[in-house]
């Protein structure tokens, strides 16, 4: 329903039949309460910031975006990134985390697997063997950072999941 309204806001804004702006904020207001548009940010709370952001430039090529330098506005130490349009931000303080199968998955080209492979290996980092998979979903790297969260570098996508997982036999 929502979905229609917008699209309806959407059509009206490039043809001769104009819904009124305050209908229009209605409308776009209520998708708001009802649906997160997308991920706003991923935070991580990290024993040593200065080697967090090495972590994510080394790896992922993370643009920093900010640092309080003494200017705390939010609990602690901070620093934000940008990955690939992605608002990463990483807060000095005790994680306390144990290592678990929880983790951040992002996208990458398989042609890049290997730079990927080395440029985590580079870090020391540890690196845990993939899980078997489907033939066709994907190839995986997981590795913890220096604080035991775990990360995954995915070369597949949902939809070659879910056509391996129809077809395939455990």
């Amino acid at each position: 329903m929502i979905k229609a309204l917008r699209d309806l806001v959407r059509i009206s804004s490039h043809s001769v039949c104009k819904i009124p702006n305050v209908l229009r904020v209605f409308i776009n207001r209520l998708g708001d309460v009802i649906f997160a548009r997308s991920l706003s940010h991923i935070t991580f709370i990290v024993s040593d910031l200065d080697r967090m952001s090495e972590f994510l430039r080394v790896i992922f090529n993370a643009e920093e975006v900010y640092a309080s330098d003494g200017k705390e506005f939010s609990l602690s130490k901070e620093k934000f990134f940008l990955i690939n349009g992605i608002w990463i931000a990483v807060m000095e303080g005790n994680s306390n985390l144990e290592k678990s199968y929880n983790h951040v998955a992002f996208k990458i080209a398989d042609p890049d697997y290997d730079n990927y492979l080395n440029r985590i290996e580079s870090l020391g980092v540890e690196i845990l063997r993939g899980r078997s998979r489907v033939k066709g979903e994907g190839r995986s790297i997981y590795f913890y950072d220096y604080d035991n969260h775990l990360f995954e570098l995915h070369t597949g996508t949902l939809g070659q999941r879910l056509a391996r997982y129809k077809n395939a036999e455990i």
